[in-house]
């Protein structure tokens, strides 16, 4: 008789690391198609009529439909398995890019762009795929095993942005949707080596928390416990304005380089260098998250890009600039992740993982949803981005000291027994 695997049980490295690899690589598909997405706001623009807000409007339904599905998807993950999921969100994907050619109006973009592509991306995303790692994983394991997954979507989008603006340029913004499309159907043989979950056991020892996991408990009870703790709804909050801030600069960080009179292919290299940078933020993040309390990494990633906006508004504009820029903003950019998924998994446990930090990306989604909108509208009211980039400022400074309270449990010294005092 198999004994069915434990979630906080040692398990051997030959066992998990193949499942994250297999993860990272998925993320590094879907990222890199949803990051690329604002490199197409011009060339649609330009054969459509459509204008910038409406575009960005589609493009914000989109980070909505995306962080809205996780915690969908995450539940039927954690109930069912990965497996179906995983296979019907590439499907989805698939069709959403190489169907939004052929709907090019306002509202054929809101469905392809808007929910279908968006919600296929969400169904092969972090909290998916971050909870049908950790699952497998012990507990001083998943920081850093978060943090390669994170990396691989990071790395997608270094991949993805010059290619997309390549094919752009060479033929076209349909002929791209359907590079698109093609790559998102390598998606689906990756999803078989995550298809099983682990049995599901409470979480004990010294990483337990008073909220963790119970024996025997329900999905419903482990949502109205959390939902009770203000840890979790702090997360919420500095999640919130991460997804306002990625989304704000993945749309329009394009037409903010066209504002300087700088070249498309610019916008190419600062999306490739911000993916490119966040792997290795997304590494260290995951490293320093074994070592460090990881609510004062978020509170210190959000606080540094307040100063580097601020930075950015008194250099010259030139490529220069904008390279710095954007390998400096790279480090943080996607980095919140590991951190943020892991003191999910400090405060309720391994086995909801996938539902309870698909809520709080729903919350990061919600800031993406303002970040790609409002973003349009302040430029065609204002004629720059000036007050987005005033905004952006003054939330970093919020997230970064809505962190600071969270409840955590001091990290353990490396090869020393954790202590379970929690603060």
């Amino acid at each position: 008789m198999t004994t069915p695997l434990s979630a906080d049980a040692p398990h051997p490295a030959t066992r998990y690391w193949p499942l994250v690899l297999a993860a990272t690589a998925m993320l590094m598909i879907t990222m890199g198609v949803r990051q690329s997405m604002g490199l197409f706001v011009a060339p649609i623009g330009q054969s459509t009529g459509l204008t910038v807000a409406q575009i960005s409007f589609a493009l914000a339904i989109g980070q909505f439909v995306w962080g809205a599905v996780q915690p969908v998807f995450g539940a039927i993950a954690d109930q069912r398995g990965p497996g179906r999921v995983l296979v019907f969100g590439g499907l989805l994907l698939a069709a959403g890019m190489a169907l939004a050619p052929a709907l090019a109006s306002e509202w054929g973009l809101l469905l392809t762009l808007g929910v279908l592509s968006a919600a296929g991306a969400g169904a092969g995303s972090f909290s998916i795929l971050i909870g049908a790692t950790a699952q497998h994983m012990p507990a001083e394991k998943r920081s850093m095993a978060a943090g390669v997954i994170n990396a691989g979507g990071s790395f997608g989008q270094f991949l993805f942005a010059p290619l997309v603006q390549a094919v752009i340029s060479v033929a076209g913004w349909g002929v791209a949707m359907f590079t698109l499309a093609a790559s998102a159907l390598a998606t689906l043989p990756l999803a078989w080596p995550l298809r099983r979950r682990a049995a599901a056991t409470p979480q004990t020892g010294a990483n337990a928390t008073p909220t963790s996991t119970a024996p025997g408990i329900g999905l419903r009870e482990q949502l109205r416990i959390a939902v009770r703790d203000r840890s979790y709804w702090m997360l919420h909050l500095g999640f919130f304005t991460c997804g306002l801030h990625i989304a704000f600069l993945v749309t329009h960080l394009p037409g903010e380089i066209a504002l300087c009179g700088l070249p498309a292919s610019v916008s190419a290299v600062s999306l490739a260098l911000i993916g490119l940078f966040n792997v290795a933020g997304s590494l260290g993040a995951g490293w320093l998250g074994q070592r460090f309390r990881m609510k004062y990494l978020l509170a210190a990633m959000y606080a540094s890009r307040a100063v580097l906006i601020a930075i950015y508004l008194i250099s010259p504009p030139t490529p220069l600039t904008f390279f710095l820029f954007s390998a400096a903003l790279g480090l943080t950019w996607l980095a919140t992740v590991p951190p943020t998924a892991g003191l999910v998994g400090k405060l309720f446990g391994p086995r909801y993982l996938g539902t309870l930090f698909g809520l709080t990306l729903l919350s990061h989604q919600l800031g993406g949803f303002f970040g790609a909108w409002v973003g349009g509208l302040v430029l065609e009211r204002f004629g720059d981005y000036s007050w987005m980039w005033y905004a952006d400022m003054a939330l970093a400074l919020i997230a970064a000291a809505a962190n600071l309270p969270i409840r955590e449990s001091a990290p353990a010294p490396v090869g020393a027994q954790p202590q379970a005092q929690a603060t």
